[in-house]
């Protein structure tokens, strides 16, 4: 990138643990380069899921639950809300995708750096790679950082 444009990273970020630990970085990093972020969250619809899901409870009560993109919203949400008390500019996009991977890649096509969690929440706990991070990592037209959250 030129010296004319502001340093761009981008960063997946799902809520879980190992995304989080991304942001984190990515805060720390865009603050150290006076760069911005550019938060990319994926969301898709389950198969079979044309109607909202409703909940019994167990006291009998009925409950909705929140539909995908919602949540997407909220997290991400959340997220640009802590870059910006950091003092770091943010921008975020959520995607309709049933790729992350493809999300992510297609948003970095301009970017200085990608940072994504290791893993996200994947059913493979013993996994250090997910198969985002991977496709990420293997594709990406920029260079990668994949973080894990720091052991206690």
């Amino acid at each position: 990138m030129t010296s004319i444009s502001s340093f761009t990273i981008v960063v997946g970020f799902d809520g879980s643990e190992h995304s989080q630990a991304a942001l984190n970085w990515a805060v720390d990093e865009a603050r150290q380069r006076n760069g911005r972020l550019r938060l990319i969250t994926a969301w898709s619809k389950p198969p079979m899921a044309w109607y909202p899901a409703v909940l019994e409870t167990a006291a009998g009560e009925i409950a909705a639950e929140e539909s995908p993109e919602k949540i997407a919203g909220t997290l991400q949400a959340e997220a640009l809300k802590s870059a910006a008390e950091e003092g770091v500019t943010a921008s975020g996009q959520l995607v309709h995708s049933d790729s992350p991977a493809s999300a992510i890649l297609g948003a970095a096509q301009d970017a200085d750096l990608i940072i994504v969690g290791s893993r996200g929440h994947g059913g493979f706990p013993g996994l250090h790679l997910g198969s985002v991070s991977t496709q990420v990592i293997n594709h990406a037209p920029c260079p990668v950082l994949a973080v894990r959250p720091k052991t206690s």
